[in-house]
């Protein structure tokens, strides 16, 4: 990779990209003969109510949609897969989602609700940034997991949210009730919970549409050579360890999402580079596995290589022990959510907010910068 000057813009990516979609099984009774549930992609929603409108608008809009407009509090994607098992109807037939409405037709919906959650509120302390009664902003601590899953049921953030407050968004479904957005267990930083399904709905789409901005500092191996850069690279599950994310080079033959990631170097060291991380899509990983995929992979992660690297051999023993000492003690990459800007879900007020770096990643930024400037290695 050559030197950049400044403003110059690195672009990283695998050409020819493909990109895999993976089709779910839809399995659904027929409106008319429904036992008690729709079954959407193996998840039950609870039949509670059937709605109806009439197209008078003069232009030809998509069914999926119209019908997110006319009923907000569900997202377009829940609507497509209603759509898609057959539970929107046009003058009572079953149709696709991309179908161009005509003037009078006939649209009927049956409108699901979030299955009851069985998650154990726990009284676990939170660190809430913002709170109104649509949203909360929580800078997550490292070490917690966001939501429930096989292996860890308890003392996760959903967890914790529920004994603060227990009448959340469902439709994020039922094991991750108001969870819009993730973060890893070890990544620090801030995430919006909705508490309502409008406001899911809301935050669900800026995000889909890239309206919501999300950066992130990343501590990485190596002095960067780019000032920015752009990883255009596509993810998808590692075809040999399924426990691994990772960049898909033969997309016609794996699955794999577009990911895209754009880097800036905030600060360079002796073989370490400070950078800004900021999401243009938000896949599994994502910025830990672009950052290893550009050979400079997110000091303590412990899965794609940030562990086992090599120091400055400019260091004194001395030195040596107290930087590995202080690497060591992350307890995971050194990558934290610091940035977070969205618009309201219901004033359009645009928020942003901030989060410090955690101390244990400062404290390697600290040595760092006072052995770069004393010399003293």
């Amino acid at each position: 990779m050559a030197d950049t000057e400044p403003g110059d813009v690195e672009k990283f990516g695998v050409t020819s990209i493909l990109v895999c979609l993976a089709h779910c099984l839809c399995v659904f009774h027929p409106p008319g003969d429904m036992p008690g549930g729709i079954i959407v992609c193996g998840v039950e929603l609870i039949r509670v109510d059937t709605k109806e409108f009439i197209y008078v608008e003069s232009g030809h809009k998509r069914l999926d949609i119209y019908v997110a407009e006319q009923i907000p509090d569900l997202s377009r994607s829940l609507v497509q897969k209603l759509i898609g098992s057959g539970h929107v109807l046009v003058n009572g037939a079953v149709t696709h989602a991309s179908y161009k409405l005509q003037a009078g037709d006939v649209v009927g919906v049956i409108v699901p609700a979030a299955e009851p959650t069985e998650i154990v509120a726990e009284d676990i302390p939170l660190d809430i940034v913002y709170e109104d009664d649509q949203i909360m902003v929580i800078n997550k601590a490292k070490g917690m997991t966001v939501h429930p899953a096989p292996g860890s049921k308890h003392g996760t953030l959903v967890n914790a949210i529920l004994a603060h407050c227990d009448d959340l968004s469902g439709i994020g479904g039922v094991e991750r009730p108001g969870i819009v957005h993730r973060l890893d267990k070890d990544t620090s930083g801030l995430l919006v919970v909705a508490k309502t399904d409008a406001a899911h709905a809301s935050l669900q789409m800026q995000i889909q549409e890239r309206a919501a901005e999300r950066r992130y500092y990343a501590l990485v191996w190596g002095a960067t050579k780019f000032n920015e850069a752009v990883v255009d690279a596509p993810i998808g599950r590692h075809p040999s360890d399924r426990q691994k994310m990772t960049v898909i080079k033969e997309t016609e033959r794996y699955t794999s999402r577009v990911a895209i990631t754009h880097l800036k170097a905030l600060e360079r060291f002796d073989n370490f580079t400070l950078l800004e991380a900021k999401l243009e899509t938000g896949r599994t990983h994502q910025i830990r596995v672009h950052c290893a995929f550009i050979c400079h992979p997110v000091v303590g992660d412990p899965v794609y290589g940030g562990i086992k690297r090599n120091l400055p051999s400019s260091l004194s023993k001395i030195s040596h022990k107290a930087l590995a000492g202080l690497i060591e003690g992350l307890n995971g990459q050194a990558l934290h959510a610091y940035s977070l800007s969205f618009d309201h879900p219901i004033t359009g007020e645009r928020l942003s907010f901030e989060a410090p770096m955690p101390a244990d990643m400062q404290a390697i930024i600290t040595w760092l910068t006072a052995s770069d400037r004393t010399g003293k290695r």
